[in-house]
């Protein structure tokens, strides 16, 4: 019963802000007006291949970044597990399609692996179960009229290539452009949309600055630097390579992912905090996406400068930390995608780490160079089931409207973009998430925003990276105690499957569990099951305070 009060409530408040605060707020909270896409809109769900697969050695496949981290390091890992096994998304291949297809969806995002392909990284062992594992899971899908978008890389190197250095030795640039011929050669008759990285900015600050992701270095201030000088060179032969011998005759679209959370200013009325906002997305997103978006390329003006003077005051003589270009390879850089790729998920608050910029961060490391201190802390902003997600839909409404500014408009697809909890089939919480970043979404469209594309994240429940399997993104709960390693559809997969097929937000279809949901909602652990109707009240609550504050301010 409360939570039918709490959604009356929700309604009431939304349509009283509406009307007090105008229709810029409805980003912020729900409607009961649906609100409609643009007829072409590319609708898709994601996944990514660790994460999902399994079949760590089946066959022929070799080890990646990632096995090696799991089996040498379980102590990194929340719960001390791996992606062995996973969703085995190598076996389940077909079920995967099924679900995606229940979604409506016209895209399925997905990855493929390099050492399934190419087990040590190189031309002289390609394997012929890899190539045929993608080659089915492609022809399934366009079998149904869905539209593969294929990521060549989402993580997971082969690990004896990160013995030679990985994405800091510029080797890196011709290896990648060998898997990549060999994947547009396989596949590229069948595939018109590909992305060549997703979220350069994870692979190295988060891979070799700190130890966090895969081969986690935790070497601050100079390695990651190399890693993106390399990474965006090799993006780019990469593209050039499409370009000119693949192209014209496949008739595909070629790009890269980025990623962001939205540096909100902490004080909105404070010239620092917004000069802080502005530096951190000129090196979150302009790290990686000046180079290639913006009209003189290169890499943002702030970050050259600000890293070499501060290379020189920390005593590294003349040269700077951050690798420099050369004029030719500005200009091959620059153009090198069809499409703005973008992954967002939450917002921080962020004001400058003082005027000396001291106290905070080691030094050297990205952080101290670009001196912006974030934050979730004194937010009111909804939780969920990542400490570092909170739920703040203008966020995605101003991360687009940036990007549609700073690079003068170009197609947008956002590529992720989904909330975790704890689990359980009862995801109300995902579907407010999803119609809340849509309605932003929505608004930025009209506000001029070329957004072409949402892709939600993700297809099921999955190995979520050092989380382990603690955190849910899935729209399919997987039960990984069974063997064949079950999926059942969410609420969420419902409600987002009726967006998908409706081109339409709809805050008031809210269905309850069916027959299939009830019987596995009895199977859950005793925890999950508590987790989720814990979590669905707290969200409840907060959403309510959310809105309530927001009606007050206006």
């Amino acid at each position: 019963m409360w939570h039918m009060l709490l959604k009356i409530a929700l309604l009431s408040l939304a349509l009283e802000q509406s009307s007090r605060c105008g229709a810029a707020s409805t980003y912020n909270n729900p409607s009961s007006n649906a609100r409609h896409f643009p007829s072409d809109f590319m609708w898709g769900v994601g996944s990514s291949s660790y994460q999902i697969e399994g079949g760590w050695n089946a066959d022929d496949k070799g080890e990646s970044i990632w096995d090696y981290l799991t089996h040498n390091n379980r102590e990194k890992i929340v719960d001390q597990s791996n992606g062995d096994i996973s969703a085995d998304s190598y076996h389940q291949w077909r079920r995967d399609v099924q679900m995606v297809r229940e979604l409506h969806v016209t895209s399925y995002r997905f990855s493929l692996s390099w050492p399934r392909i190419m087990p040590g990284g190189y031309m002289n062992h390609v394997s012929t179960a890899g190539i045929k594992y993608y080659s089915n899971l492609i022809d399934e899908l366009l079998k149904y009229n869905i539209t593969p978008m294929v990521t060549m890389y989402h993580w997971d190197l082969p690990q004896r290539l990160q013995e030679l250095g990985g994405w800091t030795n510029p080797e890196i640039i011709p290896l990648f452009k060998d898997y990549a011929r060999l994947v547009l050669e396989m596949y590229g008759d069948r595939v018109k949309l590909w992305t060549t990285i997703n979220e350069p900015w994870h692979v190295c600050e988060h891979g070799y600055g700190v130890d966090y992701m895969a081969p986690s270095y935790n070497f601050p201030g100079i390695p990651a630097y190399l890693c993106g000088h390399n990474l965006l060179k090799a993006h780019a032969e990469v593209v050039h390579m499409y370009r000119e011998q693949f192209q014209q005759r496949q008739g595909g679209r070629i790009g890269i992912t980025v990623d962001t959370s939205w540096p909100e200013p902490k004080n909105p009325d404070s010239a620092e905090d917004r000069e802080a906002s502005e530096r951190a997305m000129q090196f979150y997103i302009g790290w990686f996406a000046h180079p290639i978006f913006s009209k003189h390329g290169n890499y943002p003006k702030v970050m050259i400068e600000r890293i070499r003077n501060m290379s020189k005051q920390q005593g590294f003589g003349s040269r700077s930390r951050l690798p420099e270009f050369t004029p030719e390879e500005i200009h091959r850089i620059k153009g090198t995608s069809d499409f703005f790729g973008i992954n967002s998920y939450t917002s921080n608050l962020v004001t400058p780490n003082g005027h000396n910029n001291t106290g905070k961060f080691p030094i050297p490391s990205f952080n101290h160079d670009m001196g912006v201190v974030e934050s979730q802390a004194d937010v009111d902003w909804p939780g969920s089931g990542s400490v570092w997600l909170k739920v703040y839909p203008k966020g995605m409404y101003n991360l687009l409207m940036w990007i549609h500014r700073e690079y003068n408009g170009p197609e947008m697809i956002i590529t992720e973009n989904g909330v975790s909890d704890r689990g359980g089939l009862e995801d109300y919480a995902r579907v407010d998430y999803i119609n809340l970043y849509l309605s932003a979404v929505l608004d930025a469209i009209e506000d001029g925003a070329n957004v072409k594309g949402y892709i939600t994240w993700s297809l099921m429940d999955s190995y979520e990276w050092k989380a382990g399997y603690t955190e849910k993104f899935g729209l399919y709960h997987v039960d990984f105690s069974s063997p064949e390693r079950t999926r059942t559809p969410k609420i969420s997969a419902r409600v987002f499957g009726n967006i998908c097929k409706t081109n339409t937000i709809d805050w008031s279809f809210r269905p309850k569990l069916n027959e299939e949901q009830l019987v596995a909602s009895a199977r859950l652990p005793a925890e999950e099951a508590a987790e989720n109707g814990g979590a669905r009240l707290k969200w409840s609550l907060a959403l309510l305070l959310s809105v309530v504050l927001a009606w007050i301010h206006c």
